[in-house]
């Protein structure tokens, strides 16, 4: 194993801790913006088409996905210590594990293009299985640079990988290999980083197929899987039922609606979830701090994250257009539902950090599981009235489990239902009044090409929104800049 472990008990783990979350962060943003430059290049040369065939694919990757064995990897993380010998087991498993997986998918191809009624779905599949391959060789390293809390390599490996996919999605689009784009993309990244991640670890790739004295490894990885599996079920079956009514095209739509409008919910919620988890759980003897902290952090995530998701809904027809090109015009309606139910999915995944932290897992699974029945039936009821419908379903059964599972997860720290309304309504009241306006502003505009009239709308908005905030909630304002410029220490929870 080429890297040490990192020690708590040494004077510079705080600064590698730092330097970790520098790296980590950092790359991300810059690897997610070259994603997004090049994500929205090929949507506009590709077809609605498509992106939902691709879409099709991706609710069998995605449910293999948690199979995959990544739970194997967050025990080597956790273990108090790890030798080559170990390192060698898990890499074994994750041969064999990711390999079943691969032959599995080619058994299953034919079966979900017949599902579907979509031949070329068992094509794109059997060449997506190439993406297990590269699991074992990504998952043993990543292992052994977290345990070194080395995340400057990984990072760097990952921006060449950002980098090799984005040229052969470029390459893919412009040659027009349609659908084949969207496969070949990934599957040149995830290779890469393999290559890459295996090189700057010296990690050596020799499996052992011994695996006496794993017990707690498997048993560990094992109890991830339930929520994990409840979350994919949630998650994917929209496109599951909807892939078998719908055309291609009007998937595509569908999914590249949804795409655009869960990036603030699906790329930035997350790393701070990631945050909040330690923070919540520093302070889990005292559920009433938690609940005051978790109410502010709810006033001020609504108050950045509600004028982007309304913003988005009353400007739908000038920003598909505008980002997507004229033949993508026709996701508009789409996005402008979906957009009024991310504020609610927002809210909603913020909970889980809190009762993990409370040492409650089980209400998280619990949640999960209502999800996992609540969301397919929505979907059930929503696809009869086609791809719209499914668009619907999430503006309809969003919000009832949003109020679930605040009241389940808000029980153990106090929280009210009605604290939780006063910490959204500054966000969410003022958003609405901004909705309002560029509503307006946009009836009384002429003619203009979709640019301008974005051009238009968005400071409008901007300024809508500006002005409600200093009428209506001038102190959530100043609390978001003070603690941005941080030019005094936070307020403390009260007693």
């Amino acid at each position: 194993m080429g890297l040490q472990d990192a020690n708590a008990d040494d004077a510079g783990f705080g600064t590698r801790i730092r330097q970790a979350v520098f790296w980590r962060s950092g790359s991300q943003i810059v690897s997610q913006m070259l994603s997004w430059i090049v994500t929205l290049l090929v949507i506009r040369l590709l077809d609605p088409a498509d992106y939902g065939l691709f879409a099709m694919t991706q609710v069998i990757l995605n449910f293999a996905t948690f199979l995959n064995g990544y739970g194997l990897v967050s025990a080597l993380v956790q273990s108090e210590s790890v030798d080559s010998h170990r390192l060698r087991q898990a890499f074994g498993m994750m041969l064999l594990l990711n390999g079943g997986l691969a032959l599995a998918q080619l058994a299953i191809a034919p079966l979900a293009a017949d599902y579907y009624d979509q031949p070329m779905v068992a094509h794109l599949l059997k060449v997506q299985a190439l993406l297990y391959l590269s699991t074992p060789f990504i998952s043993i390293p990543e292992a052994i640079m977290g345990r070194a809390l080395d995340f400057k390599r990984p990072a760097l490996v990952n921006l060449i990988a950002a980098i090799a996919s984005a040229a052969v999605a470029l390459v893919g689009a412009l040659s027009h290999w349609g659908v084949w784009t969207l496969v070949f993309a990934p599957i040149a990244g995830f290779w890469v980083k393999a290559a890459g991640y295996v090189i700057v670890t010296g990690f050596r790739p020799i499996p052992s197929f011994d695996f006496r004295g794993t017990g707690t490894m498997v048993v560990y990885g094992a109890s991830l899987l339930g929520g994990q599996l409840f979350w994919i079920v949630q998650s994917q079956a929209d496109i599951f039922i909807g892939g078998r009514v719908l055309e291609p095209h009007q998937l595509g739509l569908y999914a590249e609606a949804l795409f655009l409008t869960q990036i603030f919910v699906s790329k930035f919620v997350p790393p701070l979830n990631e945050v909040a988890f330690p923070a919540y759980a520093r302070m889990q003897k005292d559920p009433a701090r938690i609940s005051w902290s978790f109410c502010k952090a709810v006033r001020l995530l609504l108050l950045i994250s509600c004028p982007v998701y309304l913003g988005m809904a009353v400007t739908a027809e000038p920003l598909v257009e505008t980002l997507f090109g004229q033949k993508w015009l026709e996701m508009a309606p789409f996005v402008s539902i979906l957009a009024f139910a991310m504020p609610f999915m927002t809210l909603q995944v913020m909970f889980a950090p809190v009762s993990n932290a409370l040492g409650r897992p089980g209400i998280t699974a619990k949640i999960a599981a209502i999800g996992a029945i609540l969301m397919p039936v929505s979907f059930l009821i929503g696809i009869r009235f086609g791809a719209i419908g499914l668009a619907w379903a999430w503006l309809g059964a969003f919000p009832i489990l949003t109020v679930l599972t605040a009241r389940l997860a808000g029980a153990p720290m106090g929280l009210r239902i009605i604290d939780l309304g006063r910490a959204a309504a500054p966000g969410l009241g003022c958003s609405m009044l901004m909705a309002g306006i560029v509503m307006a502003v946009d009836s009384m505009l002429p003619l203009l090409p979709a640019p301008i009239r974005l051009g238009i709308l968005v400071p409008s908005g901007a300024l809508a929104f500006l002005a409600a905030l200093m009428l209506c909630a001038r102190g959530t304002l100043m609390e978001l800049v003070g603690l941005i410029v941080r030019r005094t220490p936070p307020v403390q929870a009260p007693a």
